[in-house]
């Protein structure tokens, strides 16, 4: 299985193409006018085509629908992709300033990035999370409808009558996306793009919650007990009757068809191999992977070795810290210490949840002295629903428009999975100064929408990860438990260079994996356990949080080496978050230009 990927469109694609979308005489010669058009329709066509992704920031336009993730829709859609990249191509680069230089740049790298896995099976587009697209894992523990589903409900306003109309017709939709993605596994089954059995054990228990007796019971069903007051009780009473009988009739059958599906079809056919470069695409896919998480040319090996030269240092600072604790014990037992007994454990789900939000309090108050300028969009912190599973924090972003707070989403379902002294640093990588800051901070920024609204990886997880650190600055991590809580959650990003290449290109076993993240990076074996099968289904996105973070730690270092006392963290940390998420080169190029400028400006 370790042949060169064959891309589904050849010199017919260059054809279909060329008839698809006719070369047409460009409005004006002026380069700068044809890229904001550029801009404009690839924005326009990527609200359509994933309308999921359109609710998530706040257009509301097509609230009414769903991807359509049919095969001939999978094909036109890389018919549009190809055409974007071929209109770029015919823009000079050289005749565009300022922002739009920027853009270009960042523009250029998800599309090549883009053309890149679209050579390989199913549908690879490059996005965020909130366009993300589909993939060749339909279903799995950690995406497919029985997750997506119930968290667009989040999403969603339900604050008129049409609100409520839209998501009639969206729950409408529910069967015919449930056969598309029934139809993407059979697809998969006969052409090899099959996950790895393992991890997908869980799946059937979390379809379940969408297998509901009643349809009031179901997740899909609560913006029908909610109305707001100005709706009269008689609409009221049609739309939650209308709500109960799609559900009952017909979203509910929908998800028994695919669990039925997935346990008698697809399960048992699952790959019983790990590595992603055993795929039809061969090492060739995992590359092009490691390409998009990271936007770097570093090969598997590279970041194995950099992984592991992570993984020594930080673990002669843990010793350092179990050492100063004054505890008798040796590290492996310091770790079941810090994991297992009860001062360091939550009874509660009610507590812990409190506890994470007067961390985020804490973090809310030390946040001036380490920015310039902060946004202005609010976050919440809220438990997770049952039906994610035992599934890693997460953060859910707000609106564009500031309607819709953003959201820490804290794993409470499971009381033993994150001892006290894990919270810290796992709070303000999700809220502040960790995804929420950066995220609301990029869409209000006077960006193109794709920029505003769009990511990279390594940049957006690299922020995260580096904003944890930024705790010791804001009167964190002051006890050995929390500060070796801090270096838990580095050598656990750390690990995963390691082990992400390990399963992939190395051929390393799921236990040895598990046993590796348990044993280096402090945490529970249950949190090993669901994090590994995390890294098998998602290949290279694990590799995106170290890679970013050191390359944002380099340009710290190079910043304050050039400017010595003219230094100013504020100022840095904002150069760093306000042109929105960027590829690693090129943020590496304007915090040169910033440097420049901080340098003048000094003088």
């Amino acid at each position: 299985m370790n042949q060169r990927p064959i891309p589904l469109f050849g010199a017919a694609l260059l054809l279909l193409t060329i008839l698809a979308f006719p070369l047409a005489a460009p409005a004006a010669d002026d380069d700068a006018a044809q890229f904001h058009a550029l801009l404009a329709d690839q924005w326009e066509w990527q609200l359509r085509e994933f309308p999921e992704g359109a609710t998530a920031i706040g257009d509301n336009r097509y609230n009414d629908r769903l991807s359509d993730l049919s095969a001939a829709a999978v094909a036109r859609r890389k018919l549009a992709q190809a055409e974007f990249l071929a209109r770029l191509n015919r823009i000079d680069p050289a005749k565009l300033s300022g922002q739009d230089g920027i853009s270009y740049a960042v523009f250029l790298t998800q599309r090549r990035m883009e053309a890149r896995l679209n050579a390989f099976y199913g549908e690879l587009p490059f996005g965020s999370g909130a366009f993300g697209g589909a993939d060749w894992t339909p279903v799995s523990q950690m995406a497919g409808p029985h997750t997506s589903l119930p968290a667009l409900v989040k999403q969603t306003p339900f604050n008129t009558v049409r609100d409520y109309e839209n998501y009639l017709k969206r729950l409408g939709a529910v069967s015919g996306r449930i056969d598309q993605i029934i139809e993407r596994m059979q697809a998969g089954i006969k052409s090899g793009w099959m996950p790895p059995a393992a991890p997908l054990a869980r799946v059937p228990q979390q379809i379940d919650a969408q297998i509901v007796p009643e349809p009031t019971r179901s997740l899909l069903y609560q913006p029908f007990t909610r109305f707001p007051a100005d709706i009269p009780d008689a609409e009221r009473q049609r739309l939650a009757a209308a709500g109960r009988k799609v559900i009952a009739e017909s979203v509910v059958p929908a998800f028994a068809r695919l669990k039925s599906y997935f346990v008698e079809k697809y399960l048992p056919v699952a790959r019983k191999d790990l590595d992603a470069s055993r795929l039809p695409g061969g090492p060739d896919y995992y590359q092009a992977v490691i390409a998009q998480q990271t936007t770097t040319s570093m090969t598997a090996q590279d970041i194995h070795r950099i992984g592991l030269e992570e993984v020594r240092r930080i673990d002669a600072e843990m010793e350092k810290v179990v050492r100063d604790a004054g505890f008798k014990g040796t590290r492996a037992e310091f770790i079941d210490f810090i994991n297992n007994d009860p001062q360091f454990l939550f009874t509660r789900s009610e507590d812990m949840l409190e506890h994470y939000r007067a961390l985020a309090k804490r973090a809310d108050a030390a946040l001036p002295p380490l920015f310039a300028t902060l946004p202005r969009l609010p976050y919440g912190v809220r438990a997770m629903e049952a039906y994610e599973g035992d599934n890693a924090e997460h953060y859910t972003r707000g609106s564009g428009d500031g309607s819709r707070a953003g959201f820490f989403e804290a794993n409470v379902l499971n009381l033993k999975r994150r001892s006290k002294p894990t919270m810290d640093s796992t709070l303000l990588h999700e809220a502040v100064p960790g995804h929420h800051l950066q995220i609301a901070r990029q869409q209000e920024l006077d960006l193109p929408p794709f920029r505003r609204f769009g990511g990279f990886g390594a940049y957006v997880e690299g922020w995260a990860l580096y904003a944890e650190s930024l705790g010791t600055d804001m009167g964190f991590y002051k006890d050995p438990y929390t500060n070796f809580g801090r270096l838990s959650s580095e050598m656990f990003r750390a690990c995963r260079l390691v082990i992400d290449t390990g399963l992939h290109s190395m051929k390393w076993t799921r236990e040895q994996a598990i046993d590796y993240l348990a044993s280096n990076a402090g945490v529970s074996r249950a949190l090993a356990t669901a994090e590994v099968d995390r890294y098998i289904v998602w290949p290279g996105q694990a590799l995106s949080y170290k890679m970013g973070e050191l390359k944002i730690k380099s340009l710290r270092a190079k910043a304050k080496d050039a400017l010595g006392d003219r230094f100013d963290i504020r100022r840095f940390n904002n150069a760093v978050i306000d042109n929105g998420a960027l590829p690693l080169d090129v943020l590496e190029q304007q915090i040169d230009l910033w440097i420049a400028g901080e340098k003048q400006r000094g003088a």
